[in-house]
């Protein structure tokens, strides 16, 4: 492929599933640009999140299974998840921008789904633009999954937000991270495994990750139907 090709390859995903969300959210739409600025904020946190993980990297002097381990969970899922959340909490958590409990799901979505971007762009265009596929690929399973985190890392920074329980906002506060770094981490270690015993294993979490986020995210987008119909 030529690098036009496999640009156009790796940034599609990350657009489309960002525009279905956007579609998606009838009732009352996030305004577009504070999306852009989202977005875009989760492209650029892509830069600081490589240099974390090599540095982070250098730490890991186990071998076997605990290298792995903390590779997956320590290295990868911890430093994307905590920049991913970083990224939404200090640009839009606090405006009257997020106004709903839905409004996590998508800001959180939209980070991720900018920072899957780039990290794609790295991956297909510049690191293994040898690999035939590899686009394809991770435009099925990596982005999405970025996605996936991002709608249980919101529902929980929703819940945040808006309980006045001090105690349960701070629980919410942390489950937003680290439920989310808990699934990217097992996600990535199933790969690294690299065992075909572990393919049904594989198939099984992802089809629980998608019938989990998309029941949490169905749980809020009702609340936010049930809120458009009451001012009406």
């Amino acid at each position: 492929m030529e690098v036009l090709e496999l640009l156009v390859v790796a940034i599609t995903p990350g657009i489309a599933l960002s525009l279905a969300l956007y579609l998606a959210d009838h009732y009352d739409k996030e305004p577009f640009k504070y999306l852009v600025i989202v977005f875009i904020l989760g492209c650029f946190s892509t830069f600081p999140s490589v240099f974390f993980e090599q540095l982070i990297a250098r730490l890991n002097v186990f071998q076997g299974w605990l290298g792995m381990m903390f590779a997956a969970f320590i290295v990868v899922a911890l430093v994307e998840e905590y920049i991913k959340r970083a990224v939404v909490y200090y640009s839009v958590y606090h405006s009257g921008a997020f106004n709903e409990k839905l409004d996590g799901m998508i800001y959180c979505s939209f980070a991720s789904l900018g920072f899957a971007t780039i990290e794609n762009i790295i991956y297909v265009v510049f690191r293994y633009p040898y690999i035939p596929g590899l686009g394809w690929y991770r435009a099925f399973l990596s982005v999405p999954t970025h996605m996936l985190y991002a709608i249980t890392m919101g529902y929980y920074m929703s819940l945040s937000k808006f309980t006045d329980d001090e105690k349960k906002k701070r629980q919410y506060k942390r489950k937003s991270l680290w439920i989310p770094v808990i699934l990217h981490g097992v996600f990535d270690l199933i790969l690294m495994v690299n065992n075909p015993k572990s393919t049904l294993v594989f198939a099984v979490f992802l089809a629980y990750l998608w019938i989990m986020n998309i029941r949490k995210l169905m749980v809020f987008y009702k609340d936010s139907m049930m809120k458009q119909k009451g001012i009406e």
